[in-house]
């Protein structure tokens, strides 16, 4: 199989829907292959901190949208920092800061939150996934010490990506809030879900090539699984198949690139970490958060938050990912760019 760029996305549709063991074989074998030579056979771990179900915005899809009458909370900064206390003891150099876009996160309440992790754990990299800001706010927790940012594009098609959110929600300011993010010196995350409502293998192909185009340094996808409570919540699950082979083909489109192993596929697929990692990802993000918030940032159904996910397990999940050939370093799991002829990004 040609793994050039332009022979997969020629070759998507084959390469996602074949029923040949002899195709998909060597796609993942290629694949885990493309991650070895850039990263060898190291997983990196992150430190998933989830501080906030409260959301302002309805997405169709997602079950902590401000119309579902769920049960809320969100994290004060002594709790996030304890659970940051928690996670570097564990051996944790990367926390995640994951929420809805909660109104009561003002930067003046945010910044010194980050800047607080920054002064206390100065060897650790501070990601925030919280969803859009405006342009100064991203500068101004950038300033306090952010090094990442993971903000899904959820779908490249501006129709489609209308099915999915309500009308307040604009495709351009997402593609713009990732420009603001990548300008501003930002490690970039970005993805979509799998078999999401409506999605077609058209919109799957604008997928790939925005992010062929726009080189995150992380994309993070898995199988759309329904949510309790929202308009989407009878829809059917993606597949896991699929979301594995397309694991695989990111790879090989960005052979550098920071690829998870989701919670979702995990979720859905009995092994799946496992799978993914044989797919050619290389990023799994146990849970931090205090055990009696990890039920309720409910985003869809069934949400893995307790064994292998959980934070407090990593020594086990460092033992188990041995045995089939994997190192955890505790490092903070940088981007390495493997390719000469990029802009380089590494912090």
């Amino acid at each position: 199989m040609n793994t050039s760029s332009n022979s997969i996305l020629d070759d998507i549709e084959r390469l996602l829907t074949t029923s040949d063991p002899t195709v998909v074989d060597s796609l993942y074998e290629q694949a885990a292959a493309a991650r070895d030579k850039a990263y060898g056979r190291n997983v990196f771990f992150r430190g998933l901190i989830e501080i906030s179900n409260h959301c302002k915005n309805d997405c169709r899809y997602c079950g902590i949208r401000r119309s579902n009458p769920i049960q809320r909370y969100r994290l004060g900064p002594e709790q996030i920092m304890e659970c940051c206390r928690e996670g570097y003891a564990l051996g944790f150099r990367t926390f995640v800061l994951q929420g809805g876009e909660d109104a009561w996160f003002t930067d003046e309440r945010l910044c010194p939150i980050v800047e607080d992790i920054r002064t206390t754990f100065p060897d650790v990299a501070i990601t925030l996934s919280l969803g859009e800001r405006g342009r100064e706010s991203f500068r101004r927790l950038r300033e306090a010490g952010a090094d990442r940012y993971l903000l899904r594009h959820e779908t490249a098609d501006a129709a489609h990506y209308a099915f999915l959110h309500p009308d307040e929600m604009d495709f351009d300011h997402r593609m713009q809030c990732l420009h603001d993010l990548r300008e501003l010196g930002y490690q970039v995350g970005t993805g979509f879900m799998v078999g999401s409502p409506g999605q077609t293998l058209e919109t799957l192909r604008k997928d790939l090539l925005f992010i062929q185009q726009f080189r995150p340094e992380m994309v993070g996808i898995g199988p759309f699984i329904p949510a309790q409570g929202t308009p989407f919540a009878e829809a059917s699950a993606g597949s896991a198949e699929l979301t594995l082979r397309l694991l695989a083909v990111l790879r090989l489109l960005l052979p550098s690139v920071l690829l998870p192993a989701t919670t979702a596929l995990a979720t859905l697929l009995p092994g799946g970490r496992e799978r993914a990692l044989q797919a050619g990802a290389n990023v799994v993000m146990p849970n931090l958060s205090p055990s009696d918030s990890r039920a309720l940032y409910s985003i869809y159904n069934n949400k893995l938050a307790t064994g292998s996910e959980a934070g407090e397990a990593v020594a086990d999940l460092r033992r188990r990912l041995k045995i089939i050939g994997y190192d955890m370093p505790s490092s903070r799991g940088d981007f390495r760019n493997q390719q000469p002829t990029d802009k380089q990004s590494l912090l």
